[in-house]
């Protein structure tokens, strides 16, 4: 009980330090931004604490399974503390900030090619958007996309190289994914698949997508102001984490569909051999 508490707090503070993180670094645009902020925080950590310190999930998936949520957030913290250092060294630029700075346009002479997710997101920004913004952007969607791919590599990594979620002892499908029902029709296997398939090619295109939609929606409604340096870098964690996110999970239903099908497999040839 006590553990449990511990590591529930635990990761409640690192949640919230997320939250504050670029508020801690960067100048806020509104007066009240400082309280909102704060706030936000405290609820994050209420939330995490709450879930983590309980016996009985609610929403938060592969609790316990790790590297899964752990990944996820060390691929989020990443993003959201390179794009404060990088937003930071417009405002009070330090040794540490330029060298970020630097690395991000090692970074976005790579990844920044036509028809890439990086250049969807810099032919986004309005018309009359200034160049050193536009470079901001630039940089910013670099590195946020890079540290997504990493993210998901490392998760690859750990399904087909250390065989998650094999080490961690028995897969609970209720603690884990607890907005999957396994009753609710059809074959639990067929389910996992078109859930994983679908979650991947989600994750795949919606880099794409969000930029082309955004522009679009621009007609309609005011754009999003990404000339305000937190505003940048929560859309941008955004636009890079929840594909990434999405292609994770797809990636841990399909192992998970695998799985179970290896058993029936060997719980059938065990029968089979007892009939025999």
């Amino acid at each position: 009980m006590i553990a449990r508490t511990t590591g529930a707090a635990i990761r409640g503070l690192l949640v919230a330090l997320l939250v504050l993180t670029p508020a801690l670094y960067l100048p806020t645009s509104t007066s009240n931004g400082t309280e909102i902020v704060v706030f936000l925080a405290i609820l994050a950590f209420i939330l995490t604490f709450a879930e983590y310190n309980s016996a009985f999930p609610s929403f938060i998936e592969f609790r316990d399974a790790p590297p899964v949520n752990r990944l996820r957030f060390v691929g989020l913290m990443s993003m959201v503390s390179f794009l404060t250092l990088i937003c930071k060294n417009a405002y009070a630029p330090t040794e540490l900030t330029s060298s970020i700075y630097s690395v991000g346009l090692a970074v976005a002479a790579v990844v920044d090619f036509p028809y890439s997710p990086v250049r969807l997101v810099v032919l986004m920004l309005p018309a009359g958007a200034s160049q050193p913004l536009i470079e901001l952007v630039r940089i910013s969607a670099s590195v946020a996309y890079v540290a997504a791919l990493v993210t998901i590599a490392s998760f690859a990594y750990a399904v087909k190289m250390r065989g998650w979620p094999v080490g961690n002892g028995a897969f609970n499908v209720w603690t884990n994914l607890p907005l999957f029902d396994p009753t609710k029709g059809g074959d639990v296997v067929t389910r996992l698949r078109r859930d994983g398939k679908l979650n991947i090619s989600l994750g795949v295109l919606l880099p794409f997508l969000i930029p082309a939609l955004i522009k679009i929606t621009t007609d309609y409604v005011d754009p999003l102001s990404l000339s305000n340096p937190q505003t940048l870098i929560w859309t941008l964690s955004a636009w890079a984490f929840l594909p990434a996110s999405m292609i994770m999970r797809g990636m841990a239903t399909l192992r998970i569909a695998g799985l179970i099908v290896e058993k029936r497999r060997a719980y059938s040839t065990a029968e089979t051999t007892q009939t025999a």
